[in-house]
């Protein structure tokens, strides 16, 4: 592709060379450089793309694309831009053919909700035999193969490779999770979303975004670049004042609640051990909907899927038979062992409120004890430690005993951690034990757990690998807590 071609729309000042050179390829990795390729130097936060100019010159690349004012010898074409990670998300998107505008594209933001919707919504679309792609915690899905993404929303070049992907296989739909980071920084700019959807906003990641304003305002930039519908949690505080800021503009608002007046709402709703009943209420009708997971966060989620479904003219008994056959979902108040002594469940709570939702959903039908094992991820300075003291007044309040553990403790002391979560137990009179291995937690959950007890193994979730120090060791919760119990038989 002409460089011409590859940077159409893109603000620039040609520093060196020419702009009829033929690109071959793009990366922003000086390791993938290929020759006659363009190198866009990334400012990242541990590694400077600016440094490996002279490697990428060395692998062939024909084009340096930089933002800081970095002296290159002759010999390749120099564009200097304001931002190198937006004209990446450009340049990716003009490389690929602007895949996004070819397809009916749904971005999910939100603290937590965002995978159990995003398989409700894959089940609707299955229920008529629509493909829908999927990109978000659970990797990529296309058709029926399935990738793993280092991040929650790939790097723009990375992620219009992927929509060029579904495009290339007849997968005209998508739907995305669209992490604060990813919108932050310009990893999903340059793409077209038909639908944004909102679910909900509660502490998270402000070791990056510093407050929850920030964060917010994190958020909420996907809900300018829709083109079609907005559908917002209306029962959520930050959700009423996207509402407000979206009301009378295009594209149309949607609205989805419990508590609150909107356009898609549950009414009746009975809640069980296993499972959830409700009526759903729309502008074409109401009918009763049955989701196979327990608490009000799946009558959320379900409703944040029923209503992108109905902006794409699902009919109501589609939407029905959708939810319903969602069985469960992995690592969501996932029932990884149960027999007439015990329930043991996994579910990737990692926030206060998560953690919050899920020992409350799990209260009204535990006989038992609850049991909770949990550590907090690592997060840096101030944030970090009121992360851990929130963590561990939810589990002191809503637990009846804490094992408290490591969760991904990276290159953070692992004792520290546990600490700072101990003392906001001991403050709150939580019941606790520490044991730093994970797995030996479990194992004394397990030991310490009586008739009727339910055990709660959160934070993890689907994960299936534990990071510590620089290591990532497997480490999948469903199956240790499986070899656990077959060794006591």
């Amino acid at each position: 592709m002409l460089l011409t071609s590859l940077t159409k729309d893109l603000s620039y000042t040609l520093v060196q060379g020419d702009l009829h050179t033929e690109a071959s390829s793009v990366a922003y990795d000086s390791r993938e450089v290929k020759p006659g390729g363009v190198f866009v130097a990334i400012s990242g936060f541990t590694v400077d793309g600016h440094r490996y100019i002279e490697k990428a010159k060395e692998l062939g690349a024909a084009v340096i694309v930089l933002e800081k004012n970095v002296p290159v010898a002759a010999g390749v074409t120099v564009l200097q831009v304001a931002d190198t990670r937006e004209a990446l998300a450009q340049i990716a998107a003009n490389f690929y053919d602007r895949p996004t505008e070819q397809m009916n594209l749904i971005g999910i933001t939100g603290t937590n909700g965002k995978t159990s919707t995003t398989y409700f919504l894959q089940s609707i679309f299955e229920q008529t035999g629509t493909s829908l792609g999927i990109i978000g915690t659970i990797g990529t899905v296309i058709g029926d193969k399935v990738f793993a993404n280092k991040n929650t929303t790939p790097e723009s070049l990375n992620l219009q490779q992927i929509f060029a992907e579904m495009i290339d296989s007849h997968t005209k739909h998508c739907v995305m999770e669209v992490s604060s980071h990813a919108l932050n920084l310009n990893r999903v700019a340059h793409s077209s979303f038909n639908t944004g959807i909102f679910t909900n906003l509660t502490p998270d990641h402000l070791e990056l975004h510093h407050t929850m304003e920030e964060y917010f305002e994190a958020k909420a930039k996907l809900f300018a670049m829709t083109t079609d519908y907005n559908i917002i949690n209306a029962d959520d505080k930050h959700g009423k004042i996207l509402i407000d800021r979206l009301s009378n503009q295009e594209p149309k608002l949607m609205t989805y609640a419990i508590e609150q007046e909107a356009d898609i709402f549950a009414t009746d709703i009975c809640y069980f051990a296993d499972y959830t009943t409700y009526t759903v209420n729309t502008p074409k009708g109401s009918i009763s909907i049955k989701v196979n997971l327990p608490g009000a966060i799946y009558v959320y989620n379900s409703l944040a899927a029923i209503a992108t479904a109905y902006c794409n003219q699902f009919s109501l008994q589609q939407i029905a038979d959708g939810i319903a056959a969602v069985e469960g979902i992995k690592g969501r108040l996932e029932v990884v062992y149960q027999d007439e002594d015990t329930k043991i469940i996994v579910d990737f709570a990692h926030t206060e409120d998560s953690l919050e939702k899920a020992l409350t959903t799990i209260r009204p039908f535990a006989k038992g004890r609850i049991i909770l094992v949990f550590g907090v991820y690592a997060a840096d300075g101030e944030s970090g430690v009121e992360k851990r003291r929130a963590m561990a007044e939810v589990a002191a309040t809503f637990a009846d005993f804490s094992v408290v553990t490591s969760d991904n403790p990276k290159m953070q002391d692992n004792t520290m951690i546990i600490r700072e979560i101990v003392e906001g137990l001991e403050a709150y009179n939580g019941a606790y034990e520490a044991v730093v291995d994970r797995r030996d937690a479990i194992a004394f959950a397990i030991e310490i757990s009586r008739k009727d007890d339910v055990i709660l193994i959160a934070g993890k979730g689907h994960e299936t690998s534990q990071i510590i120090g620089k290591t990532e060791i497997p480490f999948n919760e469903a199956e240790i807590v499986r070899e656990l119990k077959r060794k006591e038989i």
